[in-house]
């Protein structure tokens, strides 16, 4: 308990000061935002503060700090530390500086963003890593609302086998399929942040059931074993950070931050919107890892799937009724992010094969052929009792990888700018570690080390080769960003 507590301290109070340190070293002033300057009344609006900061709040909550969390406790009580930690230097601060220099940038998008500050060849290796992030979402957004429909409301088993289980599937691509004809987000817009306090009221109930039922089964941090308590044995550097992802770290979110930069009436209301909304998240994931961790402690067993335990966590603590509640708030978000992860990948590949995406039949047919390696990539993911865990793997792996890209950006931003520029270039070389030694030892990866002859648990060879490009990282981004500040001295000279 006191571990748990510690590291909910952590996020509230660590929150706060370096909150106020990122927002002093951006400088938020005066000046209009893109809402006022570029005010337009449909997409450069100027919106509440608190309604801003809701929406930023459901655009990047969703299953992400509830599934990854729920796996990532099973590394042990290390877990209540790492998480808040890593959501105030790396995850918040991620969020913030991507909607506050978009709106530096006239509310331009991630992509404009790379393009500017970190040059073309970058921008092109970013598009194809954001193809499969996009698609990755929305296949999560597929498998884990509809699982969570099969087992927890229609009482079934989630098997591959289950005819069930493939028409809830169904009805899901059938709504992201008609929405790309009607404006049906115009009607869940309205609605959604009904599901969306859900999420958060579950979240304090499950946190305050903790509180009252004494903390029993929340094991405390020790020094012995501190990272080597998972069940599998896998190793704490990198998969944690890979499984918990979104918890902590989510490349995803700058594509949402950057969209409510275009609605954001106030520089000074970033804290607030980006940073403070971060910080939400890490406390919904501590939440759910807490509720987890109780639930494993009182003798569930580790293996049970993450779908599963939401159910659980979700009865235990708020009962029949709340719990139904909550399962619902998590059913529906995720829907609704998929459907924006796919829309924004029939966007970019119609742009890149020139797709003429006003004709209704033109917009049916690239979404449909989305939808063909989707359910591919659903139906392989269902064989295998391991299959969500391998899915959720790739899922976070590319959210995160494409995380690196942001961090970056912001790096070359704030060195060109006079500014501490590695309060972002070293969460960048930390998660350009943790991505690449993953994937490069990973069964779903390259399998460098056994491919060496190395025991399959050693991550040595992915270490070195993992360290020596994290490296390279941090020079690159350092040499674009003196060579993009003296091109601007060059251009104010001339």
């Amino acid at each position: 308990m006191t571990t748990f507590l510690i590291g909910i301290i952590i996020l509230v109070v660590g929150g706060y000061f370096y909150g106020a340190f990122c927002e002093k070293t951006f400088g938020p002033d005066e000046r209009d935002t893109p809402a006022i300057s570029k005010a337009d009344g449909v997409d450069f609006v100027v919106m509440k503060k608190w309604k801003n900061s809701l929406i930023e709040l459901l655009n990047i909550a969703g299953t992400g700090p509830i599934f990854g969390p729920i796996q990532g406790i099973l590394f042990g009580p290390i877990a209540f530390i790492t998480i808040p930690v890593g959501c105030v230097l790396a995850g918040s601060m991620h969020d913030y500086f991507s909607g506050m220099i978009s709106m530096r940038n006239g509310g331009a998008q991630m992509p404009k963003l790379i393009k500017k500050y970190l040059g073309n060849n970058v921008i092109k290796v970013y598009n194809v890593v954001l193809w499969i992030l996009m698609f990755l979402v929305g296949v999560v957004f597929v498998y884990t609302p509809g699982d969570l429909i099969v087992t927890q409301i229609l009482s079934q088993e989630a098997a591959v086998t289950n005819p069930t289980v493939w028409i809830v599937y169904g009805l899901i691509f059938v709504y992201y399929l008609i929405a790309t004809l009607f404006p049906i987000d115009a009607i869940i817009g309205r609605i959604y942040p009904i599901f969306g306090a859900f999420l958060i009221v579950s979240a304090v109930g499950i946190f305050a059931g903790i509180l009252m039922d004494g903390g029993a089964n929340l094991t405390n941090l020790s020094f012995s074993g501190m990272f080597s308590q998972h069940p599998g044995k896998l190793p704490f550097v990198p998969v944690f950070f890979i499984t918990v992802a979104c918890g902590i770290m989510s490349g995803f979110h700058a594509t949402q931050a950057t969209l409510i930069s275009r609605t954001v009436k106030s520089e000074k209301e970033g804290r607030t919107t980006f940073f403070n909304m971060m910080l939400v998240e890490g406390f919904i994931a501590m939440c759910w890892a807490a509720g987890a961790m109780v639930l494993f402690g009182r003798g569930t067993d580790p293996a049970t799937g993450a779908t599963l335990m939401v159910g659980l966590v979700s009865k235990e603590f708020l009962g029949p009724i709340g719990g139904m509640i909550a399962i619902i708030g998590v059913v529906v978000l995720p829907i609704t992010s998929g459907d924006t992860a796919f829309r924004s990948l029939r966007l970019m590949v119609a742009e890149q094969f020139n797709i003429n995406q006003q004709v209704s039949k033109n917009r049916i047919i690239t979404t449909a052929c989305l939808f063909i390696p989707a359910v591919v990539v659903l139906y392989y993911a269902k064989l295998s009792p391991q299959g969500f865990n391998i899915l959720w793997r790739y899922f976070a792996f590319t959210n995160q990888f494409v995380a690196t890209f942001a961090l970056g950006t912001i790096s070359v931003y704030l060195y060109i700018t006079g500014k501490n520029y590695l309060v972002s270039l070293l969460p960048g070389m930390f998660y350009f570690f943790v991505t690449l030694s993953f994937i490069i030892h990973a069964p779903i990866g390259l399998m460098l080390d056994q491919r060496l002859g190395l025991e399959p648990t050693s991550y040595t060879a992915s270490y070195i080769v993992a360290a020596v490009m994290s490296l390279g990282y941090a020079w690159f981004v350092t040499k674009h960003s003196k060579s993009q500040k003296e091109h601007i001295i060059s251009n104010v000279i001339s």
